[in-house]
């Protein structure tokens, strides 16, 4: 097991990696620049209103995420079981078998 301070420091520099890589992604600039302006109500404040849409955007962002991460902790642990491990197995290799014959059998 690693020392708590390497696993911060590999944390922290991770966490680093990834905002970075989003922050100099021109794409999500773009998004905004062209998908929310339709949104904005007359005479609204369009600085205030696109900062309001794009914590709206962060926000659901962040509870899908969330939601998704808390789901993959029990959809691991069934997937860990031998028997279900056995299972996916067992109609993988049978679907590779079907793909099999098919090509074998096409002309």
């Amino acid at each position: 097991m690693l020392p708590s301070s390497t696993v911060k420091n590999e944390s922290a520099r991770l966490l680093r990696q990834g905002l970075l890589t989003n922050l100099m992604n021109p794409k999500v600039g773009v998004f905004y620049v062209t998908f929310l302006p339709q949104f904005i109500p007359p005479g609204a404040s369009v600085a205030a209103f696109s900062f309001l849409l794009a914590m709206i955007h962060v926000l659901l962002g962040a509870i899908w995420f969330a939601i998704l991460i808390a789901a993959t902790v029990p959809a691991g642990r069934l997937l860990r079981r031998p028997t279900v491990i056995r299972a996916l197995d067992r109609v993988t290799g049978g679907v590779f078998i079907a793909f099999g014959v098919r090509l074998a059998l096409a002309k």
